[in-house]
């Protein structure tokens, strides 16, 4: 487990569904990353999976939420329900298909910890804005990894979404003090932030 500020910290874990089809280029490995942000009344934690034991220690009997950016990054939510009696958040669309039982939100509600769901480009997708860190935690429409802080590849685009049609909802978050990006696929960005955010809107 890693802290990136104060408060807010972040790991990583091999993900049990993964296979080797589902690497290279155009891909996502292995390994995926979590992060919790100690949000004071209670203890946020955003897409995680397998959760190391500090971070148990960390809800010390405060209210916890789980906030997902996507339904199919619901990851360990059911068991932090049975275990830290956690409240889930994802977006509306498709919430059916979280295994939990979870709270709606839409783009532009904002969650617990005064954190806010924007726009991603998808209707089941949300960037989630941390207000109180200047943190951007980001589901699969950005990647990190060894190719660099980089929109998700043209491959994964929707049906009837285009490579600019994309980029061109995403300027948006541009109007944000980004002091961090928080992938979920791949390593923080925690130095020049909003730069990077910007050269990867422009590729």
């Amino acid at each position: 487990m890693q802290e990136l500020r104060p408060g807010l910290t972040t790991w990583t874990a091999l993900h049990p569904s993964w296979t080797p089809a589902e690497g290279g280029p155009e891909g996502w490995d292995e390994e995926v990353r979590s992060y919790a942000f100690d949000a004071g009344d209670e203890l946020l934690l955003f897409d995680p999976l397998a959760p190391p034991p500090e971070i148990y220690g960390l809800a010390d009997a405060r209210p916890v939420a789980v906030l997902l950016t996507c339904h199919w990054h619901q990851r360990s939510s059911d068991d932090l329900v049975d275990r830290l009696g956690a409240t889930v958040y994802t977006p509306e669309a498709k919430i059916d298909d979280v295994r939990a039982p979870a709270q709606p939100y839409h783009h532009g509600d904002t969650l617990p910890g005064g954190v806010e769901a924007l726009a991603s480009g998808y209707p089941d997708e949300a960037t989630l804005w941390i207000p109180a860190c200047g943190g951007l935690v980001i589901g699969d429409v950005f990647l990190g990894g060894a190719q660099g802080f980089r929109v998700q590849p043209d491959s994964w685009l929707a049906d009837g979404l285009t490579h600019e049609g994309l980029r061109e909802q995403l300027q948006l978050l541009l109007e944000l003090p980004v002091e961090l990006l928080l992938p979920t696929h791949g390593d923080p960005v925690v130095e020049d932030a909003r730069a990077v955010l910007a050269r990867a809107l422009a590729t």
